[in-house]
């Protein structure tokens, strides 16, 4: 067994060292060298990019929902209506959107994360006017020095980009995959915003709007989140393939009826050892789990009295595996720390 002070880079000493060079290669999850590479496409061909990009394809290529899960997910595909999935941290809930598109084929995951200061505005899509009004400027001031400065006032596209809900709901053959992630977290006004949207299937781009009549054929270019060109006709979108939406949410706060209404609702429950083991293989690998069993069954019966994260077990396993300090168990518990507070 190493010493407790093999494995520390920092020492604490006060002596300059080079000993950053002994850190072991970054967890999969906080690997953004690949995450980088995977983006540009570099991946190898082997799925080895979506491990180090967190394991979202290889975690939906093992995941295997239970029976209501599944009649559920179906429920929502066939009524055209979000999921609403709750349940504690780690539980699942972004693996099913993921799941869902790897098994359908229906591409990437369109992800908007919630934050408190997120609107219904930011889903849908942003419109830069500041930059326009500079090219504006500047095409204005070209003119009058005799130069083609060109004419940013008819080309309103390219001073706008759908968000991931915008995206979503472009017409397309297939339906996209949305995941709207931990809505709880949102300002009091958002699931009430998104009513209108999610039951209508479309929304307007008043900017669009209002030059419809000048543009081609009331046509104009935009970027999208995937990072492509999209023709919005008349300044409107509206979707031909209602996409699948999955909304998740940790339970923090309760969801106003009408948006409920409109939902398809599925309650996860704690994830069991099975579960768990999976999620560690999809990070970390076969080894790391069978290595990892102790620290999961550890887990598991601090979980029945604490609020933990699954992100918290992945920590401790990568750690003392990479690492290999003594006192393994002393740290395991150090990095899984409650997350609630002691009543």
């Amino acid at each position: 067994m190493s010493e407790p002070s093999e494995w520390l880079i920092y020492r604490g000493a006060g002596e300059p060292h080079e000993g950053i060079g002994q850190l072991p290669p970054p967890p999969p999850w906080r690997d953004f060298a690949s995450r980088h590479a995977a983006a540009n496409g570099a991946d190898g061909g082997d799925g080895s990019a979506d491990r180090r990009l967190g394991g979202h394809r290889h975690l939906a290529e093992l995941h295997r929902p239970g029976a209501e899960e599944l009649e559920m997910i179906n429920a929502a595909l066939y009524l055209r209506r979000p999921l609403l999935v709750t349940g504690s941290p780690g539980a699942g809930k972004s693996t099913l959107a993921h799941s869902v598109a790897h098994e359908l084929g229906l591409g990437r995951v369109l992800r908007w994360p919630i934050v408190s200061r997120s609107t219904l505005q930011d889903g849908l899509y942003h419109y830069d006017a500041i930059a326009r009004l500079q090219d504006v400027q500047i095409a204005a001031h070209s003119a009058a020095a005799g130069r083609d400065g060109g004419s940013p006032a008819d080309d309103i596209g390219s001073y706008l980009r759908l968000g991931p809900l915008g995206t979503a709901l472009l017409p397309s053959e297939r339906p996209r995959v949305l995941l709207i992630d931990e809505l709880d977290k949102s300002d009091i006004d958002l699931p009430n915003d998104l009513l209108n949207v999610l039951e209508e299937g479309e929304f307007g781009i008043p900017e669009l709007e209002r030059v419809a009549d000048r543009l081609p054929d009331g046509r104009a270019q935009v970027l999208t989140d995937d990072g492509t060109k999209a023709t919005v006709t008349g300044g409107r979108v509206q979707c031909s393939a209602f996409p699948f939406v999955v909304l998740t949410s940790n339970g923090e706060r309760d969801f106003p009826a009408p948006l409920m209404r409109r939902c398809i609702h599925l309650e996860l429950g704690r994830p069991d050892h099975q579960r768990l083991a999976t999620f560690v293989r999809a990070h970390l690998g076969d080894e790391a789990a069978r290595s990892g069993e102790d620290l999961i069954a550890h887990f598991l019966e601090r979980s029945r009295s604490e609020l933990l994260a699954t992100d918290q077990l992945l920590n401790a396993i990568y750690l003392t595996d990479a690492a290999a300090p003594a006192g393994r168990d002393r740290l395991a518990d150090l990095l899984i720390q409650r997350l609630d507070r002691p009543r």
